[in-house]
């Protein structure tokens, strides 16, 4: 009979450990051999001896954190490769989070456990899709396991923020956006909208921008936000990290019109306390909705939950028969809480 991966996969201080092939999956300290599931700082931290991860993620790494924060011996792995490391096959799926994001398929002897990382199921054209794989174990994320958080398509948002620029021509929107995903992606749904004008870029935003558009994921006109020039900005976009948009940067621009892209949106009172006019719910993670989906279509009949609301996905579980586990994890967690970028000249 097949071992259950409870007995090979344990939680350590570092993080989530697979004890025959010897290596953790996104650990929050140094370790000799790590896995990552993709480039925000909650999951890709420096410091590792040797890292696999797909060439995108290790190209955000450095990007993020320099060539040594990428570790040591860096090993990219394409998505459909395999991996045997110590005995255990190790094969890197699309998870569709960000740009070089992936599930990890763990297969020893005869058993099968997939880390998701963070996930979305929602379109996003600056990454690959999420593609379930049916397993024994499924460990999700549950950022959003809430019945509140229903994701809108992210095109009507967008239709929200280029309605606004209509109605007042004459003001910046600035929006708070993560600088890893986030900020393409809104990018991505700006042109298919139909905005071709240049998008202007707060500093802390502009390597990643490039880094997409080197990795093959078109932006358009691309121009830095430069305060000084405030009258240039008079109705255009300006991406900024969220935490930029609360401070003296953003009320240098013309008559502001501040926005926050973020699925943290929905709650009406998170926007308005963080001074946000126009928010608009658009989120990297699965919503209530495709968490329950993917757990559906995965068929893992144990499913571990590694942050978030573990309480109520784990219920919404229990009702259909699937064994829930709180894994509580140190360390993971919504991007926006992520380090800071440094913030070169805005």
């Amino acid at each position: 009979m097949p071992p259950h991966p409870e007995s090979w996969l344990r939680v350590t201080p570092q993080g989530l450990y697979c004890e025959p092939g010897g290596f953790f999956i996104d650990p929050q300290r140094p370790v000799d051999r790590a896995v990552i599931t993709h480039g925000h700082a909650d999951h890709a931290r420096p410091g590792h001896e040797a890292v696999l991860a797909t060439p995108a993620t290790l190209a955000i790494m450095r990007a993020r954190m320099g060539e040594a924060g990428a570790g040591t011996v860096q090993q990219p792995i394409r998505p459909g490769e395999t991996l045997v490391q110590n005995g255990v096959a190790i094969r890197l799926v699309p998870a569709g989070h960000v740009l070089g994001s992936a599930q990890v398929v763990l297969d020893w002897q005869g058993s099968r456990a997939v880390v998701s990382g963070d996930y979305k199921r929602q379109r996003d054209t600056t990454c690959a899709p999420f593609e379930p794989v049916n397993c024994d174990v499924f460990v999700t994320e549950a950022t959003f396991a809430l019945p509140v958080f229903r994701h809108p398509p992210p095109e009507e948002e967008t239709a929200k923020l280029l309605k606004s620029l209509a109605l007042f021509p004459d003001r910046t929107h600035v929006v708070g956006c993560y600088a890893l995903g986030k900020c393409q992606r809104l990018i991505r749904l700006l042109r298919e909208a139909g905005w071709e004008a240049p998008i202007h870029l707060h500093g802390a935003l502009a390597t990643l921008c490039t880094l997409y558009e080197t990795l093959g994921v078109p932006l358009g006109p691309l121009a830095p936000a430069t305060v000084a020039n405030k009258a240039a900005l008079k109705g255009a976009i300006v991406l900024a990290p969220p935490s930029a948009v609360q401070d003296r940067w953003a009320r240098r621009l013309a008559e502001p019109v501040v926005a926050v892209a973020s699925g943290w949106m929905r709650v009406r009172q998170r926007a308005k306390t963080r001074g946000v006019e126009l928010p608009l719910v658009i989120s990297d993670h699965a919503d209530w909705d495709d968490l329950n989906r993917t757990i559906d279509e995965v068929g893992a009949p144990e499913v571990w939950v590694t942050h978030g609301r573990d309480d109520a996905l784990v219920h919404a579980m229990a009702l259909r028969g699937i064994r829930g586990r709180a894994l509580h994890l140190v360390g993971l967690g919504d991007e926006e809480d992520d380090a800071p970028q440094p913030e070169a000249a805005a």
